[in-house]
């Protein structure tokens, strides 16, 4: 269960609170006509997560590195625009196109947060291979306690918006949202880098490995961000003296504030808990597990690596590395099929956890960040949590593995 409370919490804490300023922001200051396309922008982009977790576990279709650069760059490029086209000389004229940019924002930003949480329940089903056990609703209770506690976080921050005052408000989705885009900058680079779109830049890959070093940092920094101005509101509500003309009206003062006060310890509990799953339940589900060693390849010459089927035979987790001239270690992993002559092929990472690695646990390959069991004839195809597809061939009794194809995936294991 910790598991995937620690998964779904991490995937989607921060998002949550970042849309959920967007969308609180679009309601107090777009008219009723331009928050309506804000809303069906909304509700087409969560019918779209779910075409994407479909395609992304079913399919071979979808390539999630380049799919995901493509939300990372609309998330960042909309919500650039939509603060340019918020000022006052040119704000009033462009209404719908401001709307237009918030929907794309809350769009690209739920796009890539959620289909890999709508995966979960698959990739569970893969390695129970029914949805009748213990084991498949145990992990499903802490998904869903993960999804509870993220869309408390994203109505808390819509709450939030909404009863500060405008340029409060403004502040508040500003940094939220400008958080987001410096972790998805990161995401960006590592795309580029990853697929030579950029060959090499050292400034682009150290910003990259720090910003993924410290995300849970930048989550708690925005759950801290959201938590103080709750702090401001309830200490505003204590301390306010509206006027009022009648008894109904003070009634009605003292209604909105308790009600802000609620959402307030609400956002504040929320946060604390989003810490606690993210630091002490993350620290208490953690395996003790190490990776097996890396065994010896064969290079008969410069273009290929070489790997004979003897030594495969036993089913188990074979992992092997191309050091590159720059002293990089690219790790792959080769396992054979249960009851096939195949084998399962592919580095020793994913687009998901990057390159923590596999590890055997019970006869079962297991992820050694997410602990998510990985379906062994699933390892060769793309999605999920699955090892990233090398090329390769089989030939004359041996798995030949392209130097070429692992030279790609360089700045992944740096």
């Amino acid at each position: 269960m910790l598991t995937y409370l620690i998964l779904t919490t991490r995937a989607l804490i921060f998002c949550a609170a970042a849309i959920g300023a967007v969308t609180g922001y679009a309601c107090r200051t777009e008219s009723k006509k331009e928050y309506t396309a804000v809303k069906w922008i909304a509700l087409g982009s969560i019918a779209g997560s779910f075409i994407i977790a479909y395609l992304e576990n079913r399919t071979n279709i979808v390539d999630t590195a380049i799919l995901n650069g493509v939300l990372y760059s609309v998330s960042i490029i909309s919500f650039l625009l939509f603060l340019i086209l918020s000022l006052p000389k040119i704000r009033k004229s462009m209404g719908m196109v401001r709307a237009i940019l918030i929907g794309l924002t809350f769009a690209s930003v739920f796009m890539y947060a959620t289909p890999v949480v709508w995966g979960y329940p698959y990739q569970v089903y893969l390695s129970e291979r029914t949805v009748i056990s213990t084991e498949f609703l145990v992990d499903m209770i802490g998904l869903i306690f993960g999804l509870i506690l993220s869309f408390l976080i994203y109505l808390a921050a819509r709450k939030c918006v909404l009863a500060l005052k405008d340029k409060e408000a403004g502040i508040l989705t500003a940094l939220l949202m400008l958080l987001n885009a410096g972790i998805r900058l990161a995401g960006l680079f590592a795309v580029l880098l990853q697929k030579r779109v950029v060959v090499s830049n050292h400034l682009m890959f150290s910003y990259s490995v720090m910003i993924k070093n410290n995300t849970d940092k930048l989550t708690f920094a925005a759950l801290a961000v959201l938590a103080i101005a709750y702090i401001v509101l309830i200490i505003r509500g204590i301390t306010q003296n509206e006027p009022y003309d009648n008894p109904a009206e003070a009634r009605k003062i003292i209604a909105k504030w308790r009600k802000v006060r609620r959402w307030g310890i609400t956002a504040i509990i929320a946060s604390m808990l989003g810490v606690l799953t993210l630091t002490y339940f993350e620290v208490l589900n953690t395996p003790d597990t190490s990776l097996s060693p890396i065994e010896e390849v064969s290079s008969e010459d410069d273009d290929n690596m070489y790997v004979n089927y003897d030594l495969l035979q036993d089913g188990h987790i074979h992992r092997f590395a191309y050091t590159t001239d720059k002293g990089t270690a690219i790790r792959f992993i080769i396992i054979k099929k249960p009851n096939a002559n195949a084998y399962g092929i592919g580095l020793d990472a994913c687009d998901i956890c990057g390159e923590t690695g596999y590890y055997e646990r019970d006869g079962q390959v297991v992820c050694n960040l997410c602990d998510q069991v990985i379906n062994i004839n699933s390892i060769g195809f793309k999605g999920g949590c699955n090892p990233i597809v090398i090329p390769y061939e089989l030939s004359e009794g041996k798995v030949v593995i392209p130097k070429e194809g692992l030279l790609e995936y360089e700045q992944k294991f740096k």
